[in-house]
């Protein structure tokens, strides 16, 4: 009979040096994450996990710091996939700070930035974050409000950010403003998050991703030295750029919660007894879980064509296409969210009870449907793609 979470033997794609690098990963998530996650839920604070993340050397894991071998993004990914099976918190934190703060680091940054922070980055001893999304601009960042005005030695940034994974925790935030009119005068700054004219608080009263640390960030007229722009940064496309590094890690992560999921229905099924049998005798039943692993086997063999293009592609000093990335992230993250909703389904009841885990996994999933690109200017990214037309202007 075939593994039901691997109808398709996906496995036998991976290499072994892939499967080694998911497997230590599985391993501390089970030891260290999955016993403690649920509580972190309710108390909507993070896990206090960042050195042992470093440790695992997850932090710009697919980055060429010159310090060890670095993974290919089949291998990040499937990291990815076994930190979100614990929680889709764990893996933004990871996401975060690998992808949103280090990439443009290394990407756009001085051979300064490089030299000082990535190192610490790397280790876990200094915390980044990503300041994109305002308050009125998510999905328009080209019509950002937050201002860098070029003053003697340096910049003075006015503007606020939300929605900052990491935000409190984070000695340094990625922060793009726009230094003109227009979106291609955007740039990204290196800011400390202890300068003057610089605030930020913990966002309350959330309903999804309580296991996370999201904040707003606010800078009133902050100073930063000249060294602190990002030379390489040249207008919103290179935010972008950072924002497709993240999206790769979602496609990936999503499919940990999905597996999470349909593995705690299934054996519920199997156990739960209506009407004198388990209810996993049951035809519609049995339908939802033909249906789930169709469609989760499409999901997993299209991140990994996914990662296998991206390494590829980097191999040969590029990237993969925008709009393949949206795709990814689009489909994989529609797929998880309707197996999370029909796994809470047959759970029944139960399905709301955090010791399952299938109603966060959930709500964190609906999160992850709208940040980093809602899922709508996903498919018209995909559908200018296909048309050749844009739908955005």
């Amino acid at each position: 009979m075939p593994n039901p979470l691997d109808f398709f033997a996906f496995e036998d794609l991976l290499t072994e040096e892939e499967r080694a690098a998911r497997d230590s990963v599985r391993r501390f998530v089970e030891a260290k994450v999955r016993p403690h996650v649920a509580q972190a839920w309710r108390d909507a604070a993070p896990l206090p996990i960042m050195r042992e993340l470093a440790e695992l050397g997850l932090f710009g894991a697919t980055l060429d710091l010159g310090d060890g071998p670095t993974l290919n993004y089949v291998a990040y990914g499937l990291c990815m996939r076994e930190l979100e099976r614990a929680d889709s918190c764990v893996r933004s934190m990871v996401g975060v700070q690998s992808n949103l703060c280090m990439y443009p680091i290394f990407t756009f940054g001085s051979a300064q930035h490089k030299e000082e922070l990535l190192p610490q980055l790397a280790a876990g001893t200094l915390v980044g974050c990503f300041g994109l999304s305002e308050p009125d601009a998510g999905s328009d960042p080209g019509n950002m409000s937050t201002r860098a005005t070029k003053v003697d030695g340096g910049w003075r940034i006015s503007g606020t950010k939300r929605w900052i994974t990491n935000g409190t925790l984070a000695d340094i935030a990625i922060v793009w403003a726009r230094t003109g009119q227009g979106a291609s005068s955007i740039r990204g700054f290196v800011v400390p998050t202890d300068a003057d004219g610089f605030s930020r608080h913990k966002l309350d009263g959330k309903q999804s991703f309580r296991a996370s640390d999201t904040a707003e960030l606010m800078l009133d007229d902050v100073f930063v030295p000249d060294e602190a722009l990002l030379p390489g940064t040249d207008g919103l496309k290179s935010a972008l750029a950072v924002l497709n590094q993240g999206r790769y890690g979602i496609c990936w992560g999503v499919l940990g919660a999905a597996e999470d999921c349909f593995a705690t229905a299934l054996d519920f099924a199997k156990e739960r007894m209506a009407f004198g049998r388990p209810i996993a005798g049951f035809q519609l039943v049995q339908q939802k879980f033909a249906q789930m692993s169709a469609r989760l086997t499409h999901a997993q063999l299209l991140a990994w064509r996914f990662g296998r293009l991206k390494d590829e592609a980097v191999e040969k000093g590029g990237d993969i296409e925008g709009a393949r990335t949206s795709m990814a992230k689009m489909a994989n993250v529609e797929t998880a969210l309707h197996i999370a909703r029909t796994c809470r389904d047959i759970l029944g009841g139960n399905g709301i009870m955090d010791e399952y885990g299938i109603m966060r996994h959930m709500s964190n999933l609906e999160t992850v449907y709208t940040y980093e690109g809602t899922h709508d200017v996903h498919q018209l990214v995909v559908g200018h793609a296909l048309t050749g037309q844009s739908a955005f202007r």
